[in-house]
């Protein structure tokens, strides 16, 4: 073997052990950041190393500080896992090597981008002659969707955002729900729009349309984006589409939905009346990495309108080989970037329609299982509706929350997130992995139904 055979025979070989070994390892890392710089030595060599001795050194020496995110008991930050197919795709996309910028330069790449981009418009009910991005993850799917959204209501109003910048021109007032996630205030604040106006919502975070109606009817009138959620990252919880909309739509406002893990409620027929009426949306941002379970990083940006995705994120060059069709630069950010499109496709191939509604009902039925298990802990309360695959649980005070949150992490069983929710500590299960079965479900509880009696 030449070099670079001996390097992927290793990779190959860390990468089976490591998987084989989750479901019998501890779920948190067993060493901290200190303990792994002195493993993999802080100082740069004099001279090179063999590529399969840099393997083994990483892949040893980092092993004790890599957390389980790919098991089937890890139940935090709502990141999922990475499907067989599209893991191994994943690995022929750094091998490939593609430069995916233009249809002319990688005929492979676009082909499975168009193909995966229509079989995710089908899936997600959504129009289908809508353009998609492929981004780095949700936060930049807000991002480049709300760019659409902020260019195509400012030209409303007679402004160029691109030939004329923001400054001098109308404001654009963007309202959102009280309870929306905080990568939507970054992205607006990437696009220099400041921060949002927050209208109220309910006991589970959903958006409220009276209350939604009366901000855009007394506020100040002119370009204005609405964004709405499906899927409360501690509820789960959607916004109520159907009134939202007709809201926004009778003050002439864009309407955006964050949809990072919910929007794929679509897919299954038992869970898509969650998602009614987000079809009459303007944008959708989701993540590919949540719930479709393939490798980091991967996110999806839809605008009904494609020549508004195009014209807020596309760019010319001389040395570019431009397409008539449209090139995927023309939709996301970044020039370089890998071929995320790939593992997409490589995801839905292999799940096909039916599997991937069977993937959304299996997550939500182990959601409702754990919800059912920590009703029957001494102390314990579920505090949310679940609704999808969010469980949001809390004991008698905060205090005790928080040490069977560390118990639970010190027992090393599963990970379970800690969080703030109504003011009120709380434990958040987000069910995301595809790999979760009823036995990891069932050692979970036990580690939970430990962790709460050693803590009472």
């Amino acid at each position: 073997m030449d070099a670079r055979e001996k390097a992927l025979f290793q990779a190959h070989g860390h990468a089976v052990r490591w998987l084989a070994g989750l479901s019998d390892r501890p779920v948190p890392a067993r060493a901290g950041v200190e303990e792994i710089v002195r493993a993999l030595g802080p100082d740069l060599p004099d001279g090179p190393t063999p590529p399969d001795e840099v393997v083994d050194l990483l892949a040893t020496a980092g092993e004790p500080g890599l957390t389980g995110f790919p098991g089937g008991r890890f139940y935090g930050f709502v990141v999922g896992g990475t499907l067989p197919a599209a893991l191994a795709v994943d690995w022929l996309v750094s091998a490939w090597d593609q430069n995916c910028v233009m249809r002319a330069a990688s005929p492979a790449y676009a082909a499975a981008e168009d193909i995966a981009a229509a079989w995710l418009l089908d899936l997600l009910r959504l129009p289908a002659d809508s353009g998609v991005g492929f981004t780095t993850g949700a936060t930049m799917a807000n991002f480049t969707c709300l760019a659409a959204a902020r260019d195509a209501v400012l030209a409303r109003a007679g402004r160029s955002a691109a030939r004329d910048g923001l400054a001098g021109g109308p404001a654009v007032r963007v309202v959102v729900g009280a309870d929306r996630h905080m990568s939507v205030d970054l992205a607006l604040r990437y696009l220099g729009l400041g921060a949002p106006d927050p209208v109220e919502s309910d006991d589970q975070g959903r958006i409220r349309p009276d209350a939604l109606r009366r901000a855009l009817a007394d506020g100040p009138a002119g370009p204005t984006v609405v964004v709405l959620q499906a899927g409360d990252i501690h509820t789960g919880a959607f916004d109520p589409f159907g009134p939202a909309i007709g809201a926004a739509r009778e003050a002439g406002a864009w309407v955006h939905i964050d949809g990072a893990f919910g929007l794929w409620a679509a897919a299954s027929p038992r869970h898509a009346g969650l998602t009614a009426g987000c079809e009459d949306a303007d944008s959708w941002a989701t993540d590919a990495h949540k719930t479709l379970n393939v490798p980091y990083d991967c996110g999806l940006a839809v605008v009904r309108d494609a020549d508004a995705l195009r014209s807020a994120m596309g760019l010319q060059g001389a040395y570019l080989i431009h397409d008539t069709r449209g090139d995927p630069v023309d939709t996301v950010p970044e020039l370089s970037r890998r071929g995320r499109a790939f593992p997409v496709w490589a995801a839905l191939r292999s799940l096909g329609r039916s599997g991937v509604s069977d993937l959304v009902g299996r997550l939500c039925r182990h959601a409702a299982s754990f919800a059912r298990g920590i009703a029957g802990i001494d102390g314990a309360t579920v505090l949310n509706d679940v609704v999808f695959t969010q469980v949001c649980a809390a004991f008698e005070d905060d205090a005790r929350t928080d040490r069977v949150i560390d118990r639970l992490l010190d027992d090393g069983t599963t990970w379970i997130s800690g969080s703030t929710w109504r003011g009120r500590r709380v434990l958040r299960i987000s069910v995301s992995n595809w790999s979760t079965g009823d036995d990891d479900v069932a050692r979970t509880l036990d580690a939970l139904r430990r962790a709460a009696s050693r803590q009472r």
